[in-house]
């Protein structure tokens, strides 16, 4: 099937203008605002009452939005910055392997190796005083005790990216201060376009006919039907869980389920983005996403528009509640060149 990148709609380049105003026009909220508990779209239940706890009622839980002392419009600038060149690097890199008949095991190892040493490179340089968890490189414990923590998958998707001309590939890089998201950006480089918290992209209006639910290409889990099922969702299957979030925030997708297994890298960036675009974003349970933890295993996420809130939670919860158990087991950790699930 064609990637969802590739139907991006014209004369949109999220991520290139100034956004620091403390409360937008159109009522989205703006990076490094708190923006726990607003009430969004019919209410069902009372809020849960504690940073932690399941949320039903279509708000964001605590731990997304970031709460911004520590972060500036440079911060966003920067990330936005960086993940469209990486793109770019990789664009060209791509092109000139595959011209020279480079196997997939070239590309994918050349495009993480490349990207990886381009990020590192540029946020010693910009951010010295910042500690960074790259899936690419070894994890430095100092992170637990740095204020600023860079997250970043250098190439989300790198089994698409070895499969010329597929576009379902990203590049993720995100800032968090505490455990929370609030600098990030996502690069759909095949495509041509970046996703930032600088300047956030509107998800158009929702039809709903039917919804549609963006899904990993290689494994379909039980969580993922459950909700498919409960929402008569048409399934858009795709690589890199970078595409997966921006289809939802570009609207060629109304959510985005995971289960089965991912790291702090592969969602850091696009809950990010997508959270300052105004979509919902959670643990599978409702619970807060949360970063830069002692473990970086963080197996299953949701990214939906917020309409879908309540239905997807209640339909995952009663799907798990007769299947598949919704933690899948543990795959080892990438490391230095791996690849998680996506």
């Amino acid at each position: 099937m064609e990637p969802a990148a590739d139907s991006a709609r014209a004369g949109r380049r999220p991520g290139v203008g100034p956004a620091d105003e403390s409360v937008r026009d159109d009522g989205r909220q703006p990076p490094g605002a708190a923006a726990t508990g607003e009430a969004v779209g019919d209410e069902r239940r009372p809020a849960a009452a504690a940073a932690g706890e399941a949320v039903r009622d279509g708000r964001q839980p605590p731990g997304v939005a970031a709460a911004g002392a520590a972060v500036t419009d440079d911060d966003h600038r920067l990330a936005a910055e960086l993940a469209a060149e990486a793109g770019e690097l990789l664009v060209e890199l791509r092109g000139g392997l595959a011209a020279r008949g480079a196997p997939a095991a070239v590309l994918k190892a050349e495009g993480d190796r490349r990207a990886h040493r381009f990020l590192a490179d540029r946020l010693a340089e910009a951010r010295p005083g910042d500690a960074v968890l790259s899936e690419e490189a070894p994890d430095d414990r100092a992170r637990l005790q740095a204020d600023r923590v860079w997250i970043i998958d250098p190439l989300d998707g790198t089994r698409e990216f070895s499969e010329p001309p597929r576009a379902d590939w990203a590049v993720h890089v995100a800032l968090v201060v505490g455990p929370r998201p609030v600098a990030g950006a996502v690069a759909l480089p095949a495509a041509g376009l970046t996703f930032s918290t600088l300047d956030p992209p509107e998800p158009p209006p929702f039809d709903g006919d039917p919804p549609r639910l963006a899904a990993s290409r290689n494994r379909i889990t039980f969580p993922v039907l459950a909700a498919a099922e409960a929402l008569g969702a048409e399934l858009v299957l795709m690589g890199s869980a970078g595409a997966k979030a921006m289809a939802v925030v570009q609207g060629q997708a109304d959510a985005y389920v995971h289960s089965g297994g991912q790291w702090e890298w592969d969602s850091c960036a696009p809950v990010a983005v997508a959270a300052a675009a105004g979509c919902f974003a959670s643990r599978l349970d409702g619970r807060e996403l949360r970063y830069n933890q002692p473990d970086p295993y963080l197996p299953d996420l949701l990214i939906c528009r917020r309409e879908l809130t309540g239905a997807l939670l209640d339909a995952i919860e009663a799907g798990v509640g007769v299947g598949a158990p919704l933690r899948a087991g543990r795959p080892g950790r990438p490391g230095a060149g791996g690849a998680g699930r996506r």
